[in-house]
């Protein structure tokens, strides 16, 4: 199946990072390669780009699409998570842009063999790395009610969590769920019928729930975004895509916390908290898709991109 990447918000991007043609930019998400595309459009000879992904079948595809550009670029299979302590081993010191554009690729998604599409039938696995041996079939097979509760709970906001997670269990005490359809169905069947369709296709939180669970996504972004943000160079900028309200609450409070100087109260004569303003929110509301980019991409509906300068 062919890589088909739309990067969501690509204009917006290209300005936010503010490219110089001899900096050295990160795409810590690489994907498909569309934003990498128009990023090493604009280096020239000494520019680099750093094109991360843990999806293999990612950094194949964004490599046919710049292998034009082989000079200028260096491909990572890796967890963003690492990129700081990666980047010191590569010799960089500082970035002058960092893009991150998080969750699930339209091709990861329209891949059923992936298992990711609830729409689709296809074995249970959802692996951004399929190296790793955690997967959703382990987690909907092996993991406890109170487990699978939390899980859907925290990472999909799901209201019916504990009520779709006991009748996971329960299904699997007769026959072993291992399809996207199985699982999907348990989830249609856990809502009333008066209901079950009010919000779109019920078993969307579950699926979202499980695929971060399984790539450890939100844990992911907590461990990186301070750490990637104090890896730019003084005026660089880091720009980041997040496509649901847990992604972009993690996103907007490190942007915060980065942007604060001192925090104690005011009637305190001298700073005794020792923090330090980091950078400077070159938004501090989210910027979201235009009209025409909505209508051209439908999945780029829930996107919010987020930028700061480090100071």
């Amino acid at each position: 199946m062919e890589f088909k990447h739309v990067p969501v918000m690509l204009n917006e991007c290209i300005e936010a990072l503010a490219i110089k043609p001899r900096g050295i930019y990160v795409d810590c998400t690489v994907g498909g390669g569309g934003h990498s595309a128009e990023i090493v459009k604009r280096l020239d000879g000494e520019g680099r780009l750093i094109a991360v992904d843990k999806d293999e079948d990612a950094l194949l595809a964004a490599g046919e699409r710049l292998k034009g550009h082989m000079d200028r670029v260096t491909f990572l299979h890796d967890d963003f998570k690492n990129l700081p302590e990666e980047l010191g081993l590569m010799g960089i010191d500082g970035a002058d842009g960092i893009l991150c554009d998080l969750g699930v690729s339209s091709y990861q998604l329209d891949n059923a063999e992936r298992g990711f599409s609830y729409m689709k039938d296809a074995p249970l696995d959802m692996r951004m790395n399929r190296g790793q041996y955690l997967t959703a079939f382990n987690i909907v097979n092996e993991y406890g009610v109170n487990e699978l509760t939390k899980i859907l709970y925290d990472y999909g906001e799901e209201k019916l969590a504990r009520r779709i997670a006991e009748n996971i269990v329960t299904r699997r005490q007769k026959q072993t769920v291992s399809t996207t359809l199985q699982l999907a169905a348990i989830v249609e069947e856990s809502y009333p019928a008066s209901t079950r369709w009010k919000y779109g296709h019920p078993a969307k939180r579950t699926f979202q729930a499980i695929r971060i669970a399984v790539n450890d996504e939100l844990g992911a972004l907590k461990e990186a975004m301070t750490a990637l943000a104090q890896r730019l160079k003084p005026q660089g900028r880091m720009a980041v895509i997040t496509f649901h309200s847990l992604e972009d609450r993690i996103v907007k409070t490190a942007f915060k916390e980065l942007s604060q100087g001192c925090t104690c109260p005011s009637d305190f004569p001298i700073c005794v908290c020792g923090h330090t303003k980091q950078a400077e929110l070159i938004n501090k509301k989210p910027i979201c898709p235009s009209e025409e980019e909505l209508r051209e991409n439908p999945r780029s509906a829930s996107a919010k991109l987020r930028i700061i300068e480090r100071l």
